[in-house]
């Protein structure tokens, strides 16, 4: 599991994390949600040791990744598979280079066992057969999908998405939600996903448990459910603005 404990971050003179606490279960999908700017992305890159917090301390399975060198990081974060907003392709290469290139820089792996994972891995994001294409020739819900297989090609314990549905229209945000569903659910893979979105389709069809971050504290821990029946005036104002600009769209 992984422990978040009173962690704190400045940027300059401004406080962006003010003491967040949470605990994040093996096993389990948590979904972290609040409006833009309070420190969702911050969070993710603390805990995949990108950034240093001023005070507080992270715990990956036992390991405070917060006082560890950077060799030490750097095998801790063989851990996690990280889907990026923009998926990040790297544009001169082709889809299977891209999803092969984790285990090419990391592992000992013979290119043969390489392509045959990287295979697996595209029909796992039902994009078999795509090795060939250039990210260029890639729709946006592909590209994510092409960056979910990527994350998932070094079978890591946890995966990190950050915004995956942003940019993508309402039929593809369903696909991307019902293939990080299908990730989360697989005994095989057997990952802990966290999530960070402003979807809240995304909280309520695939999150066991969801932590609102509001003024650089987690607000609010539970359950989906719990999420959407609390009276807490926050959260309720939080939920009825995102349902505003959802009926604009």
């Amino acid at each position: 599991m992984i422990e978040i404990k009173n962690l704190k971050k400045s940027f300059g003179s401004k406080q962006v994390l003010k003491g967040v606490n949470l605990n994040i279960d093996k096993g389990k999908t948590t979904v972290i949600i609040g409006a833009s700017g309070c420190g969702k992305s911050v969070l993710l890159k603390h805990i995949i040791g990108l950034l240093k917090p001023d005070e507080g301390n992270i715990l990956i399975d036992g390991a405070d990744i917060t006082r560890m060198n950077e060799k030490e990081v750097y095998e801790v974060r063989k851990k996690f598979g990280f889907l990026f907003q923009s998926a990040a392709l790297f544009d001169s290469m082709t889809v299977g280079e891209n999803v092969g290139l984790g285990l090419k820089e990391n592992t000992e792996l013979p290119r043969e066992k390489i392509s045959e994972i990287v295979t697996e891995k595209l029909k796992l994001v039902n994009l078999p057969g795509t090795e060939n294409l250039m990210p260029s020739e890639l729709s946006g819900g592909m590209r994510k999908r092409v960056g979910l297989a990527r994350a998932l090609a070094t079978n890591p314990e946890y995966i990190l998405y950050d915004e995956p549905t942003t940019g993508l229209d309402p039929i593809t945000s369903e696909t991307i939600d019902e293939l990080m569903d299908t990730v989360a659910r697989s005994k095989e893979l057997s990952v802990t996903s966290i999530i960070v979105t402003h979807d809240i389709f995304t909280v309520y069809e695939i999150g066991d448990w969801v932590a609102m971050m509001h003024d650089g504290v987690i607000h609010f821990e539970g359950t989906p459910s719990e999420l959407r029946t609390t009276s807490d005036p926050v959260v309720r104002e939080f939920l009825e603005r995102t349902d505003q600009v959802k009926a604009r769209h």
